[in-house]
């Protein structure tokens, strides 16, 4: 083969991969745009799932779109706000504790008098068996905290009964509850420092 031949079927071979490489990536390109709106969909219908859980009772207004961000020292907080009227009657948003096996996130709901509506475990890494009941498929040891606020109970009392406070441990696994506990007492002293603008009031007069 002549050497003018070989090149022009490198040349025409460069091109037929390139032209190749060109559609997989229009295709790939085309199908990723398809589904974006449906994934988002779907993020956005597991958030609110996990809203309403710790949310109980009918509110008027779109929560994925009533927000608050909080910028805290550890970082920012977006809260989510439900409202009766216009008027903000509790609030939702994560909280961040540290367990045996590393960080374990929780999302909180409060109410306007600052009383715990909820909390549910959303991630962790816990033991199976062991840390694991904090999740509400395993026990209902998180339900202990509904109706609970800074108040009820005291202060020193906002720990496991281990040390000293009045909610259970786990056999074997105190670290684990211990880091929730701390998480939601912590969860409420942002509510109270933060009310005025998770309730949509920093504009009221006093």
């Amino acid at each position: 083969m002549k050497l003018e031949e070989l090149r022009g079927k490198l040349v025409y071979q460069g091109i037929l991969l390139g032209g190749v490489a060109l559609l997989t990536s229009a295709a790939l390109s085309f199908a990723s745009r398809a589904t974006e709106a449906d994934i988002k969909a779907a993020e956005a219908a597991d958030l609110k799932q996990s809203l309403t859980q710790v949310l109980p009772g009918e509110y008027d207004n779109d929560l994925l779109k009533d927000t608050v961000t909080l910028h805290e020292p550890g970082g920012d907080v977006l809260a989510y706000r439900a409202r009766r009227a216009g008027k903000v009657e509790a609030v939702v948003y994560r909280v961040t504790g540290y367990g045996y096996a590393g960080a374990i996130m929780c999302v909180m709901g409060v109410s306007r008098e600052g009383k715990i509506l909820g909390v549910r475990v959303i991630s962790h890494k816990e033991t199976p068996g062991l840390g694991d009941k904090i999740e509400t498929a395993k026990s209902n040891w998180v339900h202990a905290f509904e109706g609970k606020w800074l108040g009820e109970p005291t202060a020193d009392k906002w720990a496991v009964k281990k040390d000293g406070g009045i909610f259970d441990q786990f056999a074997g696994a105190t670290i684990t509850p211990r880091g929730v506990v701390k998480a939601v007492r912590g969860g409420l002293e942002l509510f109270d420092k933060e009310r005025a603008t998770l309730l949509d009031e920093t504009g009221a007069k006093p």
